[in-house]
């Protein structure tokens, strides 16, 4: 008989899941049963409830951060095992949407100046310069630059969709200038051992790094750079759904957002409605 976390990876897969949401499910569960010190399997619909109801009133989760421990407690236990348990009828809790954080461009290009790792410094500058989530940064291989056309590859980005983003002279140039130091092989980012990319969290770690000894007090991460990108993009008069190609996102709504943020929006758009209000 399959062990618990084989099935429960195989029905992950099946539905297409992907694997950084797996490995997150997996992690969830996993502190589920450490908190119990007990399988999963053999815990009690009340333990669970309960679990969850400790996660809000004594962890103080975030709603987001609570919501994804709830979609994983439910997968294993609605899908894998077959449960009926009535608080597995349990909707999300409704989020308070905030505003991304966004950089100028002048704050972009000084910070990107800062860093000190040369592997770090690219994957950031191709996260600002082509949108990308770190995850795809870091995951690069060679063979997904296409100097030629261009355009970086993203292979198997979020909900396992492939897409292309136009290269800009400049970085492309920063890569070739990499290439040449530093000889990589088949990923882009190689880690100390060659066969894996480097991590995410190496490349997280070195921005706080950095932020730590620039002017900038904005709480910045690597998805900061992505949100920036779009921002830049919207203001110089990229279509929306241009935009929301490039960054791979399923629904234009969830490319929406960024209307707010741009600078002078209401501006233009105050000033086209006087022009069309004007009598001839």
């Amino acid at each position: 008989m399959k062990n618990l976390k084989q099935q429960m990876v195989e029905d992950m897969k099946l539905r297409g899941l992907a694997p950084s949401t797996q490995e997150r499910y997996l992690h969830t569960v996993r502190t589920l049963a450490k908190h119990y010190q007990r399988r999963p399997d053999e815990l009690t619909q009340e333990q669970v409830r309960n679990y969850l109801l400790y996660l809000i009133e004594t962890k103080k989760y975030a709603k987001s951060t609570f919501n994804f421990n709830l979609f994983a407690i439910k997968f294993l236990y609605q899908k894998t095992l077959g449960r009926e348990w009535r608080f597995l009828q349990l909707k999300r809790v409704k989020t308070n949407r905030r505003l991304p954080i966004v950089l100028s461009r002048d704050e972009v290009w000084s910070l990107l100046d800062q860093v000190r790792r040369p592997k770090a410094r690219m994957s950031l500058t191709l996260m600002y310069t082509c949108g990308l989530r770190v995850s795809e940064a870091v995951n690069l291989r060679l063979e997904d630059i296409d100097s030629q056309r261009r355009v970086v590859w993203v292979r198997n980005g979020k909900g396992y969709k492939d897409r292309s983003v136009p290269l800009p002279t400049q970085t492309l140039d920063q890569l070739r200038d990499y290439w040449f130091q530093h000889r990589p092989q088949t990923w882009l980012f190689p880690s100390w051992q060659d066969n894996l990319p480097i991590t995410k969290n190496a490349v997280q770690h070195c921005l706080k790094a950095t932020l730590q000894q620039s002017n900038i007090r904005k709480n910045v991460t690597c998805h900061t750079l992505r949100h920036s990108y779009a921002t830049h993009l919207l203001e110089a008069g990229v279509h929306l759904r241009v935009i929301q190609a490039l960054l791979g996102h399923k629904s234009i709504h969830t490319t929406f957002i960024y209307m707010h943020l741009t600078q002078g929006t209401m501006v233009n758009v105050q000033k086209k409605i006087n022009e069309l209000m004007r009598r001839v």
